[in-house]
């Protein structure tokens, strides 16, 4: 089976977030088990690993009333073809997102990815399209390629990581832009604006997401950012696969950003590698060390991620229940200057890094005890399966991935702490049953054991893509 995977984002060339995680490490997973999988994204001006990459020809793309030039590259990186479009117009920039024109980039990129196909003796299947970025594939498949025989038998689907962003813009932009005229504009019209993701909802043979909660979450309008009317409309084409991790690149034993390497056997030592990465990260942010468990966040720190609850119990989680806490990331200016100020507050207690160091990140993940989570809304959720196989048990609130990754172990075999009400006292609660279980050493042991042992990898959730791209082709 062919499939092309059309991201806006893929590890290891470029990352703005958990996008590019599942477009490097799906792929990868899929042509392990056989699966002929190539991934195609935009040729961005600060891509790495530039040096791998070979040309392969270029063509036109009609963007609205013109055409633009696209340049066709390739690499091949653990055994999966990268195509990679190039404009430098659209993509040689500083960043990935957030200019002012991303709605014409995006819509060359998806109109691109199409015209490439004329260019490679490769036709695949299914084309697995990702976010509002690529949303408008399905619509141009439809609307202009499909009387064609390349294009007649291809399948696509959609996965909506966050329905939260769907590339909503001004009608005008559909036929000057887009190239969409009146006719078929009401494809993407959606309350009384252009919407790529409407467009791709309506269009995909099949949508997606990246959890099975959040599949049925994004059905309530408390989810949906407006999209229930519509995802429950076409509820029959739904359906939500976890997401998993690579394994191999987030590996305790093996992580070069650990100062020394631990496993699930040997975790538990007094000088085993986990104690060793905990003092470290203890002396990278002047903790005490007094053998208090260690709290960790690393997030964006924005209030979709349910730091407002935190924020209302930190001082009392330090003071009253003696845990010490460690903060990395960067977001809204409010939790940024509350957190620095917190630490100002508590020095020796609380440790804070405003940006994000992917390094310090995986320090974080080993050198913690407890990972706390608490979001409003996590469609899936990376962090908390990391920290599992880190050996840092995971604190969330029950919601998209986090309830179907993270069992309450308090409740009977589990590999974390979990709450349900979006309140600071259920977080509190959650916080003081994981400080009390680490004073518990037998108890805590055979948490962190079994969080150890936890198989997040993408060659379980591959199988699931597999069996739902053999589904999808046989349609119709």
């Amino acid at each position: 089976m062919n499939i092309l995977y059309a991201a806006s984002e893929a590890n290891p060339f470029a990352k703005s977030g958990g996008l590019a995680d599942v477009a490097g490490a799906l792929p990868k997973a899929l042509v392990k088990d056989g699966v002929d999988c190539r991934v195609v994204m935009p040729l961005y001006g600060d891509l790495k690993m530039r040096d791998k990459l070979t040309y392969v020809t270029n063509f036109s793309v009609p963007v609205g009333w013109r055409s633009q030039y696209c340049g066709l590259f390739t690499a091949e990186v653990d055994g999966v073809t990268y195509y990679f479009l190039d404009n430098e117009y659209y993509f040689k920039r500083s960043g990935l997102y957030g200019f002012y024109d991303d709605g014409e980039r995006f819509a060359f990129f998806s109109r691109a990815i199409l015209e490439m196909l004329f260019y490679l003796d490769y036709t695949p299947d299914i084309i697995n399209c990702n976010d509002w970025q690529t949303a408008l594939l399905p619509v141009y498949l439809n609307l202009y390629y499909r009387h064609l025989d390349k294009f007649s038998r291809i399948k696509t689907i959609f996965t909506i990581h966050n329905i939260a962003y769907q590339g909503k813009y001004g009608l005008e932009i559909l036929e000057d832009t887009c190239g969409i005229g009146r006719r078929d504009q009401h494809i993407l019209e959606y309350d009384g604006c252009a919407n790529f993701m409407k467009g791709a909802i309506e269009c995909a043979d099949k949508v997606t997401t990246v959890s099975p909660t959040y599949a049925g979450e994004i059905l309530d309008p408390w989810f949906s950012y407006g999209l229930d009317r519509l995802l429950r409309e076409k509820q029959y084409k739904l359906c939500g696969i976890l997401n998993g991790i690579d394994m191999e690149r987030n590996d305790p034993e093996t992580d070069p950003a650990l100062v020394a390497h631990y496993n699930a056997k040997n975790f538990d030592k007094k000088d085993s590698g986990k104690a060793k990465c905990k003092k470290a990260l203890q002396e990278h942010f002047g903790l005490q060390q007094d053998g208090s468990p260690v709290f960790a966040v690393v997030s964006r720190l924005v209030g979709m991620k349910g730091l407002d609850l935190l924020q209302s119990i930190s001082d009392k989680l330090v003071c009253d229940e003696g845990i010490e806490l460690v903060v990395l990331g960067t977001g809204e200016y409010g939790y940024e200057n509350f957190f620095s100020e917190l630490a100002a507050r508590h020095p020796g207690r609380v440790g804070v890094h405003i940006g994000f160091d992917p390094k310090l990140a995986q320090q974080i993940y080993a050198g913690a005890d407890v990972f706390i989570m608490p979001s409003k809304s996590e469609p899936c959720g990376l962090a908390q399966m990391v920290a599992c196989r880190y050996g840092t048990a995971p604190i969330v609130r029950e919601t998209g991935g986090l309830r179907d990754s993270i069992q309450d172990c308090t409740a009977g075999k589990g590999n974390g702490f979990t709450f349900a009400e979006y309140s600071a006292h259920a977080l509190y609660n959650a916080c003081w049953r994981a400080k009390e279980l680490y004073w518990q050493k037998d108890d805590w042991k055979n948490l962190i054991q079994y969080a150890m042992s936890c198989d997040f990898s993408w060659d379980i959730s591959a199988k699931s893509y597999e069996g739902l791209y053999n589904e999808t082709v046989n349609l119709w």
